[in-house]
């Protein structure tokens, strides 16, 4: 149910085939790759981490006598192989979020991902157990999908579209929201109407530290009731 199915053309933007009578499209979007970049790829972290090696080699080469023209020829060319570095990890994530659709209908969650081999992974309301809001200050953030029952989704065919590190029981996550609290909504109001519930209210301050939010696990849990 959560398989993969090959891509043929899309009649509708991220979706492999036209959608049954009486389901309807309630949210469609995708990552920010900067996003990506700094929470997938952690270029951040491989900066600093260039920094430190370059600062640390140069500062040991001239405490050891080597010439100032030598050290920083060495510099220069380590700054350009982090430039690379950085600069293709940076280009990747934007490969991912450009080739990259998450949609939510009243009936499922669908992530159509792969930059160069394109898939399409239904997950439907059924299957979802619980999810959840991880918000970031900046206001974009993380929704992960805990599925119950016997389907699941392979870790590493689905990556990034995975929870981190949750390898034996892999949760699809659409990542990198520029817009997670009103995504988060749009989910948490259908998972509640598919149970016959009220749709909870998901409020995400701008200013706010990253948080966790449940949304909402009854409703998904009654769906599967």
């Amino acid at each position: 149910m959560c398989d993969p199915d090959k891509m043929k053309p899309e009649p509708i933007p991220g979706l492999p085939d036209n959608l049954p009578e009486g389901e309807r499209i309630l949210w469609s979007g995708g990552p920010d790759w900067k996003s990506l970049a700094l929470h997938v790829f952690h270029v951040r972290a491989v900066a600093i981490y260039f920094a430190i090696l370059i600062t640390w080699e140069a500062s040991s080469g001239l405490s050891a006598g080597v010439a100032m023209g030598e050290a920083v020829t060495t510099g220069v060319l380590q700054v350009l192989l982090a430039a690379a570095a950085i600069g293709l990890l940076s280009l990747f994530a934007w490969l991912i979020a450009r080739s990259t659709v998450y949609t939510v209908t009243n009936e499922r969650v669908v992530i159509r991902a792969g930059v160069a081999l394109p898939k399409a992974v239904n997950i439907p309301f059924k299957v979802i157990g619980s999810a959840s809001l991880k918000a970031r200050a900046n206001g974009n953030g993380d929704i992960p999908l805990q599925l119950t029952g016997p389907d699941r989704v392979a870790y590493l065919s689905l990556w990034p579209h995975v929870r981190p590190w949750r390898i034996n029981n892999a949760q699809p996550m659409l990542r990198g929201l520029p817009d997670a609290a009103n995504a988060a909504q749009m989910l948490a109001g259908a998972l509640a109407e598919k149970a016959g519930q009220p749709a909870p209210r998901i409020a995400v301050p701008a200013a706010e530290k990253p948080r966790r939010q449940s949304m909402p696990d009854r409703a998904a849990a009654a769906v599967n009731s």
